[in-house]
């Protein structure tokens, strides 16, 4: 921007950039917008150079990060001036301050209008960009016509053209209705025929937003772009000035195949042989340089082509070229073009009779797989996975395998799933499958998921020649020294179930078999706790006759974990005690499981849905899996399968419908033998948002422990909304209790955007917040105070339905003495009083569940602002009938001198205005609302105390929407009923709970309201 002659902004630019902290430079800031807006209310004595020179500082302060929302008309009456200094600087601060749904921009749809069909080409060229960065509907019903007007004619000149392209295709994505399909199918044939290339480039751009939605109406653009790809192949007739590093204008060539990906098919056989001269030509053209910008340029275009081939099923010769050059590309020591190649491979394996010619690469994929930049050991472990078939199937496995124990912990899980993926896909045979499955766990326990071990278990279970083979298999690894927890379930499952196969073996005894067991017993958890319990019982059961030293021993451990702290424990260890006792009439209860039905793996299924896509479909994905991967959205405040805790253990073997362990939605649920029911019937609770929320579906895999979950009984405040602060999910007292008072936690918070919202022994969660107008974001931090890992770790946001809310994705453990951050990002869709909700849990040897309410509430939204009485009477008079405004004689009011009153209102950013009342009892306070339907919603308040009671009021609230004036004076009245006591000092310590009071009586003992009105007016 040219600064050239204005000193003032040069300065002010100066003064900012020289302010030693932030909290001067937004003293300085404020001073400046002061002065603006005194001068912009004297706005007739203002010449165009001051009216322009104090916009560029508003532009400024708004890049600067401050609000400024004042100015807005002097800023879109300069795009009328007929000079472009102040045209110029219209156009571009309209565009920076104002978005597409902003009321201003109703009065410049004229101006802008008159620009664009005017002859001045600088004006028309401001006016397109305007509108192309601002869009909107508005713009898009008024404009559109006469900007495709300004793209067809013949008399503009390019650079109008171009920007005319652009700004129609902005109009087009916000509201399609504004292209004719009808007429725009020739008109787009037409300008394919265009010579300037930045002209063509910009109505490809249109192209492919056409042809995206609806390909069938531009078939006869198909021999035109085929055209545009030979003309820059051949370099004909190409300006130097679009010529990149000598390849002609790579940009329109992407665009150009990119277009041509959305046709079906091209049954012309002149116009496709041409097509694939020019995809040869590329293909055979391109090769790795030294030059980077010029290899970015030429392999932007090499692999569009390469997409473009795989679309058009090209002839196997052109494929197995594809191939070729992909593996010469997977080997260069370009870390960027060796992830190109190895993502495009990946996408090619698509492609019929392809695969055997990748296989010839699978030496150079597996160093790919050790390389030391991630990003490119996630493709090659990509490829692997699916250009893995029964003929390579053990080769690739095993390297996986190889390379697990060396990966990084970022691809260990991946690694982890990839490989048992495909070791049960392409087994040769299932002995074959259980060494990998175990491997996997004894290398990468942690990586392992339970599903994959059910897995085995199933398999195990329904093939009875690989019962003996596996439980060798298991012995061989439980008696290593260091042994995963996954490990000791799956060893102590098939063990427990099969080791008397092989009990004439040396090592497989009884006695040895349980004493290798029950080595592991004081380091596993409670789940493992309990497969280890059936297993010793069915252990016992099996050996016959009874070994009375082994029957003693395991007796003493069932009678200990009788008077375990886990229910379920206590159970197990009771029935299995009292079972054990009957002999040989309980054999049938520990007989060995039935078989599974047959079922594909879960998992597995979820590999098969994957899909490649063409080039942009997969920019697209990767987008929007960009946008959504960091955050956890809840909008349903109900779980799918509403399951609930156990109600009680059946000592009787499960029908074998019902024994798959990878189903989580049966009425009943296997573990080891024992059969757990669980209600049907939704928990009777008190709470409200219990009732609301169900209560959580507990599923375990064969043989793992059903814990039901202990959930926090901590104590809610004693109004309707504190009821939901916190309530375990069965309404049952939870042993482990909070830190401190949960509602004045919350409390606080109200009323600073930093501190501690809940601790109890095992963590601490700790809120920051930063609010700007309707936008605001949490960070919570959630802190492990134990030496050990917190497991089972969940978060979800319950939102009113006035917030829109979105949390990052919450990590299951928390490691040992760690704190880690999740992001929460809050936008105010309207004014409510209503409270947004966390529900938290973790698992620390038990089950902890709080539901925590959330500091967004509807003050954290308010920006107080101070206005003298010029600018405030106007204001209330035009606010001066219901329901804008609401007046209301509170009751009960903790008695308050008015500097503490004035005190408390500040507090809730409510700016008391001084001296504008001429009744000194009486307060006056001002504020500015923000959502994302009100906006920025001016909010005017009137306190009238009396002297002799201090215990009433009266409450006047005034704004532009009914709704926000409503919802603020029900805000302000809770605020001072409940008020504890006055606070002496600027910082609050407590806030007050947001609570739904007793309505007091609405106008009772008043006078009239215009004799009242008259005092202030």
């Amino acid at each position: 921007m040219a600064l050239s002659g204005m000193r003032g902004l040069s300065v002010f630019i100066s003064d900012v950039r020289n302010c030693p902290n932030k909290e001067q430079e937004r003293l300085r800031v404020d001073k400046e917008l002061g002065h603006i807006r005194t001068r912009f209310m004297n706005e007739r004595g203002l010449t165009p150079y001051e009216k322009k020179k104090y916009v560029w500082k508003m532009l400024y302060i708004y890049m600067l990060g401050y609000d400024v929302d004042f100015g807005h008309n002097e800023a879109v009456s300069l795009i009328s001036a007929p000079k472009y200094p102040e045209k110029q600087v219209g156009y571009i601060v309209t565009a920076c301050l104002l978005n597409e749904n902003h009321d201003f921009l109703r009065m410049v749809i004229n101006a802008v209008r008159n620009d664009i069909i005017g002859r001045n080409e600088t004006f028309q060229c401001l006016a397109l960009t305007m509108v192309a960065n601002i869009g909107g509907r508005d713009f898009s019903e008024s404009l559109s016509m006469d900007v495709q007007k300004l793209l067809i004619s013949s008399s503009c000149r390019p650079l109008v053209r171009k920007k005319a392209a652009l700004c129609l295709l902005r109009l087009y994505r916000k509201n399609p209705d504004v292209v004719n399909i009808d007429g725009w199918s020739d008109r787009m044939a037409q300008l394919l025929d265009e010579r300037d290339l930045g002209v063509l480039t910009s109505v490809m751009s249109m192209l492919v937003a056409l042809v995206s939605n609806n390909v069938d109406a531009y078939w006869n653009c198909l021999p035109k772009c085929v055209k545009i790809l030979e003309r820059l192949a051949r370099n004909h007739d190409i300006p130097q000035e679009y010529t990149y590093y000598g390849i002609p204008s790579p940009w329109l060539q992407v665009k150009t195949m990119r277009a041509l990906q959305y046709f079906p098919t091209i049954e012309d056989p002149n116009t496709r042989r041409s097509l694939f001269e020019v995809l040869q030509r590329i293909l055979m053209g391109t090769d790795v340089v030294k030059n980077v910008n010029k290899n970015n340029a030429s392999h932007a275009v090499l692999f569009e082509a390469l997409a473009l081939v795989m679309h058009l099923d090209a002839e196997k010769e052109m494929m197995s070229q594809c191939v070729a050059l992909l593996g010469k590309f997977i080997a260069v020591r370009e870390p960027n073009i060796r992830y190109l190649g190895l993502e495009n491979m990946t996408r090619m394996l698509l492609v019929t009779d392809v695969q055997d010619i990748i296989k010839r690469h699978q030496a150079q994929i597996i160093i790919s797989l050790k390389d030391p930049d991630i990003s490119i050991r996630r493709r090659a472990l990509d490829l692997l996975y699916g250009m893995c078939d029964v003929t390579n199937a053990k080769d690739i496995v095993e390297e996986l395998l190889q390379y697990l124990s060396a990966a990084d912990f970022a691809m260990r899980e991946e690694l982890a799933l990839k490989a048992a993926i495909l070791a049960e896909k392409f087994a040769p045979d299932l002995s074959w499958y259980v060494d990998v499955i175990l491997q996997l766990i004894d290398k990468a326990g942690d990586f392992v998921s339970d599903d994959i071990w059910y897995r085995v278990v199933q398999f195990v279970s329904n093939n009875e020649d690989l019962q003996p083979y596996a439980a060798e298999k298991a012995r061989d690894y439980i008696d290593k020294p260091a042994v995963h927890e996954t490990m000791v379930k799956v060893s102590a499952y098939i063990l427990g179930e099969y080791s008397h196969l092989l009990a004439r073996r040396p090592g497989f005894s009884p006695k040895e078999i349980f004493s290798i067991l029950h080595e592991k017993l004081p380091t596993v958890k409670t789940d493992t706790i309990a497969i280890l319990l059936t297993t010793y019982a069915k252990i016992l059961m099996h050996t016959q006759p009874p070994d009375p030293e082994l029957q003693d021993h395991i007796w003493a451990i069932f009678n200990k974990y009788e008077s375990f702290i886990d229910v379920e424990i206590q159970q197990r260890a009771a029935e299995y005690f009292a079972l054990s006792k009957r002999g040989a009439r309980s054999m049938d209860v520990f007989d060995e499981m039935p078989k599974f039905p047959e079922r594909q793996f879960a998992l597995l299924n979820k590999a098969e849905d994957k899909e490649i896509d063409t080039a942009e479909q997969s920019a697209i994905k990767l987008r929007t899996q960009q946008q959504t991967s960091n955050s956890l959205v809840v909008t349903d405040q109900r779980p799918a399968n509403g399951s609930h805790p156990p109600s009680q253990l059946s000592l009787v073997r499960m029908p074998s419908q019902n024994m798959d362990p990878s189903l989580g939605d049966q009425e009943t649920t296997q573990a080891n033998g024992i059969l757990t029911k669980v209600d049907p019937q939704p928990a009777q609770s008190g709470d409200v948002l219990g009732d609301l929320l169900g209560t959580l579906a507990i599923e375990g895999p064969p043989g793992a422990s059903m814990q039901p979950e202990q959930n926090s009984g901590l104590e809610a405040t004693a109004s309707p909304i504190g009821d939901l602060a916190l309530a375990p999910l069965d309404g049952q007292p939870n042993s482990v209790q909070p830190i401190g008072n949960i509602a004045e936690r919350f409390n606080a918070l109200c009323l600073k955007d930093s501190g501690v919202l809940y601790e109890d022994p095992h963590i601490q969660i700790g809120i920051k917040a930063e609010w700007r107008a309707h936008h605001g974001r949490f960070v919570l931090f959630l802190g492990n105070k134990n030496t050990s890992p917190l497991v089972s770790v969940r978060a979800l946001i319950l939102p009113p339905s006035h917030l829109r809310m979105e949390l990052s994705l919450v990590p299951e453990t928390i490691p040992p003495r760690a704190q880690v951050q999740c992001p929460l990002e809050v936008v105010n869709l309207r004014p409510s009083r209503d409270l947004a909700v966390l529900d938290f849990s973790y698992k620390f040897g038990i089950m902890v569940n709080v539901k925590l309410r959330l500091p967004a509430v509807l003050n954290k939204f308010l920006r107080p602002i101070s206005m003298t009485a010029e600018e405030f009477f106007p204001q209330w008079r035009t606010l001066a009938e219901p329901p804008l405004r609401l007046q209301e004689v509170v009751r009960g009011v903790k008695p308050l001198s008015i500097p503490e009153m004035a005190h408390l209102l500040n507090g809730i950013h409510l700016g008391v205005n001084l001296d504008i009342d001429q009744n000194k009892n009486n307060l006056v306070a001002s504020s500015t609302f923000f959502s994302e339907s009100t906006r920025a919603m001016l909010c005017l308040i009137r306190v009238e105390t009396d002297p002799s009671d201090r215990t009433q009021l009266r409450l006047t609230v005034s704004s532009g929407d009914p709704t926000l004036t409503f919802e603020l004076k029900e805000f302000i009245k809770e605020h001072l009923i409940i008020f504890p006591t006055a606070p002496s000092a600027p910082s609050h310590a407590h806030a007050p709970p947001v609570v739904q009071p007793q309505p007091p009586v609405v106008g009772a003992g008043s006078t009239d309201p215009g004799a009242l009105l008259a005092g202030l007016l």
